[in-house]
């Protein structure tokens, strides 16, 4: 891995941003088996969503006029090592780029096309993207991205700041002004949030603390699992989310981790044919990679053997849904996790000594 600094005017702080070398690979010692078949089927999934990307950098489909699909998009090029400034998907990381970046909002939000029940779901998304890939653009993107990433970061600290009942303090929902909240908009603004931080930008630790401490609301404490608006409705599909949150945000080896992971680990199979079974399994597979040993062994296994059968000719992914764009985007982001490319996802390699012993 290498490290660039620079120095941006946002929010009176300086971005550091580590760029991954294209095709650098810490092998994983659960991929080391799945590697050979893993890699050609992402690539072809890659492939397959440069083909069907438009001129302007949306998307066809559901939800791909909004800025969210473009962002996962981005992120799921950047998964496997692939960069802006070179390789076969520069252009379509660029569109994905430009896309997002045209289409912000004077007071700082995201927001194009058909962003389903509200605008927040796909600000965060564009707002990590943006986070995770600057440092890795050029010159003129960068002073754009720059310029951009301020006022969105913003916006989601003023929309967390709204006045709220103690159970939906510290989280977001679907507009900037929701009095409410719910785990799945959150996880993907404390993740923007987190990606910032990282990166340097003045995230007010405050803000990390309101946010996993609405998490923590929404977790059972006896079992682990973590629900939508409670603290059991969509576990299947959520408790993931939960687990991979807290693990970005320093509990890694704590007994609210562990006993989520244990969760996922119990009912991780319920995702198949379910409801939000992408999404879930997105965030199951990037929490179980933080916890690594014998978590992430069997989850990959299953993985693997039931998703790569299920791609598509031609390289896409049906959600049912959202459709095939961001059924194929989840699934490289689930797929690719073991390459590390993504700075906000790296992991503490004393995972796996499990493993090891």
């Amino acid at each position: 891995m290498t490290s660039r600094f620079r120095l941006a005017a946002s929010l009176a702080a300086v971005f550091l941003t580590i760029q991954p070398a294209a095709g650098e690979l810490i092998v994983d010692p659960v991929f080391a088996a799945w590697r050979a078949k893993v890699d050609p089927a992402v690539e072809e999934a890659l492939g397959w969503l440069q083909r069907v990307q438009q001129q302007d950098g949306s998307f066809p489909e559901q939800y791909g006029d909004s800025t969210g699909i473009p962002a996962l998009a981005g992120m799921a090029f950047l998964s496997k090592g692939h960069l802006p400034t070179e390789g076969p998907y520069a252009n379509a990381l660029n569109r994905c780029i430009d896309f997002i970046l045209a289409n912000q909002k004077p007071d700082g939000l995201f927001e194009k096309g058909n962003a389903g029940s509200g605008p927040m779901y796909a600000h965060n998304i564009a707002t990590l993207f943006l986070a995770e890939v600057s440092g890795m653009v050029d010159p003129t993107r960068q002073t754009r991205i720059d310029a951009a990433l301020p006022k969105a970061l913003a916006l989601i600290l003023r929309a967390q700041a709204v006045k709220k009942d103690e159970q939906n303090q510290g989280g977001w929902r679907y507009h900037p002004g929701s009095q409410d909240s719910d785990t799945s908009c959150s996880g993907w603004a404390l993740m923007a949030l987190r990606s910032a931080k990282l990166n340097g930008a003045g995230v007010p630790d405050q803000a990390i603390r309101d946010a996993v401490g609405y998490l923590h609301r929404h977790q059972d404490e006896k079992d682990g699992r973590f629900g939508y608006s409670n603290r059991d409705d969509h576990a299947v599909s959520l408790t993931g989310m939960g687990l991979l949150c807290l693990e970005l945000c320093g509990e890694h080896g704590s007994e609210r981790t562990t006993l989520a992971a244990d969760w996922v680990l119990r009912h991780f199979r319920e995702l198949a044919g379910g409801q939000f079974e992408f999404y879930g399994n997105y965030y199951n597979a990037q929490a179980m990679f933080q916890i690594g040993g014998r978590h992430w062994q069997e989850y990959a296994d299953w993985m693997y053997t039931s998703y790569l059968p299920k791609q598509e000719p031609g390289g896409s992914w049906q959600s049912r849904e959202a459709g095939r764009v961001y059924g194929t985007t989840m699934m490289v982001l689930a797929f690719t996790v073991p390459w590390r490319q993504l700075p906000i996802y790296q992991r503490d390699e004393t995972v796996d000594e499990e493993l090891e012993n």
